[in-house]
């Protein structure tokens, strides 16, 4: 039997440029409401009883969105020589990119062995979910430095720590969580009648799991899987931000941020930069939908 698009069966990539098309106009409304609220906004925003409510509307606090493009052509003058901003912000994503894959990668292996783990035995579901989810309510900026300092004193390889592995471990800290969480939830979905047939064939646990359990995960894996990539690209961000790691876009944030006062669209730069390193990494995590979406039951999603 054939598997693919058909009656029924629509093609899989058909519903990512309906998404596709829906990101380009929820990017276009954005900046029609950005440069309209400018228009018609107060300078001194909409507080409510001392609680400001709306921002500010003038050009220290909302630079035009062409003020922001401009300068990305304008000169990039740092220690390692002199660039465009453009370039320079590209440099820092593709140096966030990096880390954050290896933080995305890292914490996918753990969720989905820990999830693996909870679904074969319910005593370690009982010990280890609680904790799982504790662990979400821990703020990176009070692990960060912990991590950090556990890192000076470890080894790879019989090479030393790198700063930006202690990024990536932050990273993972937090894409873990949905992948645990969403696995264990797909690995419990077969219904009792699968399960009973698995039996009746004699099936092992490992046979059950490879066979019923992980493709009907997939529905549930999906999902997960973009969650943990979202969380990666923002600890890594927060991570940059919080021990102080150079070469990546969260340390460039800081660094624009501090020339706001004197030209307040550079700082925009950099976080436009950040919003388009969180979009490719969901985009490339879509592509993983697409090759495992002739494991998805239907009805799984």
């Amino acid at each position: 039997m054939k598997i693919g698009a058909g009656p029924g069966r629509p093609w899989p990539g058909r519903r990512h440029l309906r998404s596709l098309g829906a990101g380009i106009a929820a990017f276009v409304l954005l900046i029609l409401l950005w440069e309209g609220y400018k228009l018609i906004g107060s300078p001194d925003g909409f507080s409510l009883h001392d609680v400001r409510l709306l921002p500010r509307a003038d050009d220290d606090s909302m630079p035009h969105v062409w003020q922001v493009v401009q300068r990305f052509s304008e000169p990039e003058i740092s220690a390692a020589g002199s660039s465009s901003v453009l370039v320079a912000v590209l440099k820092a994503a593709w140096f966030s990119f990096r880390i954050s894959v290896a933080g995305w990668l890292g914490g996918v292996l753990v969720g989905v062995l820990l999830a693996v783990l909870m679904q074969r035995f319910r005593t370690a579901q009982d010990a280890l979910l609680p904790y799982i989810i504790v662990s979400q309510t821990v703020p990176l900026v009070a692990i960060a430095p912990v991590i950090v300092g556990w890192g000076g004193q470890l080894a790879v390889f019989g090479q030393p720590w790198q700063p930006w592995m202690s990024v990536a471990v932050i990273s993972g800290y937090l894409a873990f969580f949905p992948v645990a969480v969403g696995m264990l939830r797909g690995l419990n979905s077969p219904q009792p009648a699968q399960l009973g047939l698995m039996h009746s064939y004699a099936a092992s646990w490992w046979q059950t799991l490879v066979r019923l359990r992980l493709p009907a995960s997939v529905g549930y894996l999906v999902p997960a899987l973009r969650l943990a990539a979202a969380a990666s690209v923002i600890g890594t961000i927060v991570a940059e931000i919080s021990t102080g790691t150079r070469g990546g876009i969260g340390r460039l944030i800081i660094e624009y941020a501090q020339s706001a006062t004197g030209d307040p669209a550079r700082p925009w730069t950099a976080i436009v930069g950040a919003a388009g390193l969180g979009l490719v990494v969901a985009a490339l995590v879509s592509l993983l939908d697409v090759g495992l979406s002739r494991f998805n039951p239907a009805g799984a999603r």
